[in-house]
């Protein structure tokens, strides 16, 4: 196959992936095409779109390739979808996720004492929307579950992996900004691009 069909089949697949692709999905997708071309492909591809100012961006999230608005144009797409449902998360369930995301893996023990209230119902919440799991016990009595983030949690905030997490501090000023209540829908980069009804990027 020709490179420049090789192009425009990785931009089709980055496209209409669901979730972050992989470098492995994609070499599959092409009779286990080298990793190298590959990553140089997609490299290009997001070199054209930047270059062409188009709508659309090619980021890195979770270990995958993902296609997801221009952040520039995230007022115009907050026009649009002004009035559709979004999960949000409540000021106790974004202090719990960010005490995790930081210090895990960590007993729900250790979290109620950092925050020095019971977050039963604020963990319950948070695996339901699978943002963190359980990882393991610790090593003593009564071995308590562990808790982590989840490669969902990557994809919602927009992370290639927990060392992207910005500092605790700008963290805690995004919270206040926000008034600690951050979207999550499920292809963001930040809280910036929406997917349309259709699940295509709009």
């Amino acid at each position: 196959m020709e490179e420049n069909n090789l192009k425009s089949v990785i931009e089709a697949l980055i496209f209409a992936s669901e979730k972050p692709i992989t470098t492995e999905q994609i070499k599959k997708v092409l009779d286990n095409l080298d990793s190298l071309s590959v990553n140089k492909i997609i490299t290009e591809l997001k070199n054209d779109y930047q270059a062409q100012s188009r709508g659309l961006r090619i980021v890195e999230i979770a270990g995958g390739f993902q296609m997801t608005t221009c952040s520039d144009f995230a007022p115009f797409l907050k026009k649009l979808f002004k009035n559709r449902y979004s999960d949000k998360l409540s000021k106790p369930a974004l202090e719990s996720l960010a005490i995790i995301a930081y210090k895990q893996p960590l007993t729900k023990s250790e979290i109620e004492s950092l925050r020095n209230v019971n977050v039963d119902g604020v963990m319950k919440s948070l695996i339901d929307k699978n943002l963190i799991r359980i990882c393991g016990r610790k090593k003593i009595p009564g071995r308590p579950f562990v808790y982590g983030t989840t490669r969902e949690f990557l994809e919602h905030f927009g992370l290639k992996s927990l060392t992207d997490l910005p500092k605790m501090e700008d963290f805690t000023v995004l919270a206040q900004e926000k008034e600690a209540q951050v979207d999550i829908e499920p292809i963001t980069q930040g809280d910036l691009e929406v997917k349309n009804e259709s699940g295509k990027i709009a």
